[in-house]
């Protein structure tokens, strides 16, 4: 082969550069309609799909608030029909266990493989592990509080994979202008998912009043069919999950392959996520516009201040959050009962109280908190509400925490508005601004896996949570030191204002502006050109 002349490299090099320019243009410029866009069906459409996997979430999570109730009747007869405190924490926190190992094992494959390859995966492992549950029983090998923490655990891994993975997708498809409603609207549908555990408890209890009435061992068939329904969302929604298309950024900025992005950018835009040409016989012009994913570029950008504060804001404000969320969250049938929402042993009306109570709670405080959210948030932005959010919950648990027992002597009505209240500023406030921001204000390459890092920080608190509030509530006597619990939410929410500081604000700004790489848009190689640099296959 013919050595290349000085004057020939340097060419070469101002080809490779002027093409690498006019790629970077080009993308700019696809995703700038992404961006732009005008909002329509397949905007609504992506939401749904998305929102239907999180209503199946917390239908799960939170089911086992009634589940537990139940199984202490049927189950523990021989301790008063309590669910011992070990077995209880057991069941809950398996699903946050499993949580976490998903939430960092699909974070990391989405933007490894592709959120597409992904999507839909871990909707199929929640239906799995949910009509595992609903088929578990004691045996001479393995007791039904075992079998169910099991698939409890399985359940848990499809729960977290749906964060980042959802999170990312409907952000990358996301208008600028309506990103944030988008994603708090996905989000929202936790409330409903909460709402409709209670309501199918409230039901089928109703349904089995009778029999229940004759045998309170008959609540083991409406703790499966509270358990089972949670199925049903999920297999819905299973199609629309696989057929999905890959985001332009991720097939731009990841696979770099620009002509195929940019191609499906067009699709988008002009028929939406369901339509559209996504194949791949197509031309697939690749450059190097923005830098390849590794551990050492992990490291490197994760290394600066400037991008590693904001990991370290998402992280412990998920931590924090979820310390008092899930510590409530998961026990709202012991505060209930706590203030009167409790059957006097009576199986069916105890059960049938829990439900009215969780409802209650959830009408009055969860569901509107996050639908003020979605219509807020876009206007008063990510950072005000989430800071705004943490200070009145601290405000909130001092007033709970310290004056419990005032407030309860005097009247369990204004524990209940105090408490819904509480719940509005959890989702008017960090519980959805936590699930946002970490799905904007990250490069492409890292974006799944820096959500799913935030996200784990989040179920580890979760875990804090739940063994805490199982081993401490009793001390001094059967949930004697509720009162020192909330109090200890209190400091945490204190410490999420100060966390809150090191998120940016990402109303209004573009993915690209937020994660900072618009700053390889211009920017020329300087290399000898060779294959690997541009390349285009058929």
């Amino acid at each position: 082969m013919t050595a290349q002349s000085p004057d020939e490299i340097h060419a070469a090099q101002v080809a490779q550069d002027n093409y690498t320019i006019e790629m970077v243009e080009r993308r700019r410029a696809a995703l700038e309609e992404i961006d732009n866009a005008k909002f329509g069906w397949f905007h609504i459409r992506a939401c749904i799909v998305s929102g239907i996997g999180f209503f199946t979430d917390a239908y799960d999570i939170f089911a086992i608030n009634l589940v537990s109730t139940m199984i202490g009747f049927v189950y523990f007869a021989e301790n008063n029909s309590q669910t011992p405190h070990n077995v209880d924490t057991a069941i809950k926190v398996s699903c946050s266990v499993g949580t976490v190992v998903g939430q960092l094992l699909f974070g990391y494959l989405a933007d490894r493989v592709g959120r597409k390859r992904m999507y839909g995966i871990e909707l199929m492992i929640i239906i799995i592990g949910t009509i595992g549950q609903t088929l578990v029983g004691n045996g001479p090998a393995m007791s039904f509080w075992a079998a169910i923490t099991f698939w409890r655990i399985i359940v848990g891994i499809g729960i977290g994979g749906d964060y980042p993975l959802s999170s990312v997708i409907t952000a990358e498809f996301a208008t600028t202008k309506r990103r944030g409603a988008m994603m708090a609207a996905v989000f929202a549908m936790q409330g409903i998912g909460q709402l409709s555990a209670g309501l199918v408890g409230l039901i089928a209890t109703a349904g089995y009043k009778n029999a229940i009435h004759a045998d309170q061992a008959n609540l083991d068939s409406v703790w499966r069919i509270v358990i089972g329904m949670g199925a049903v969302p999920g297999t819905i929604a299973l199609y629309y999950r696989l057929t999905i298309p890959e985001t332009p950024r991720f097939t731009i900025d990841v696979e770099q392959k620009i002509e195929k992005g940019i191609s499906d950018a067009k699709a988008f835009i002009e028929h939406g996520a369901s339509n559209g040409d996504y194949t791949d016989n197509i031309a697939v012009a690749r450059a190097n516009t923005s830098p390849k994913a590794s551990w050492s570029d992990f490291c490197r950008f994760f290394g600066q201040w400037k991008n590693g504060k904001i990991l370290l804001g998402t992280a412990y404000s998920w931590f924090a959050l979820d310390v008092a969320w899930y510590g409530l969250g998961l026990n709202n049938s012991i505060i209930l009962q706590n203030i009167g929402f409790a059957g006097d042993g009576d199986p069916y009306n105890t059960v049938y109280r829990v439900c009215v109570g969780n409802i209650i709670i959830n009408l009055l405080g969860s569901v509107p908190g996050y639908w003020i959210s979605v219509f807020t948030i876009d206007r008063l932005g990510r950072k005000f509400i989430q800071i705004m959010g943490f200070t009145m919950l601290t405000i909130m648990f001092i007033i709970l925490g310290f004056g419990y027992n005032a407030i309860l002597a005097k009247s369990s009505t204004l524990f209940i508005v105090l408490y819904a209240i509480t719940q509005i500023f959890f989702n008017f406030g960090p519980n959805t601004t936590t699930f946002i921001v970490p799905g904007e204000c990250f490069p492409t390459r890292y974006r799944s896996t820096a959500h799913g890092i935030s996200a784990a920080s989040g179920k580890v608190g979760s875990i804090v949570a739940q063994v805490g509030f199982g081993l401490l509530k009793d001390i001094g006597g059967s949930n004697k030191w509720i009162n020192h619990l909330l109090q200890l939410f209190a400091f945490f929410m204190l410490t999420g204002i100060f966390s809150s500081f090191l998120i940016p604000e990402t109303k209004g700004k573009s993915l690209e502006e937020l994660s900072g790489e618009d700053q390889y848009d211009s920017r020329p190689t300087n290399k000898t050109v060779s294959d690997e640099d541009i390349k285009v296959s058929y």
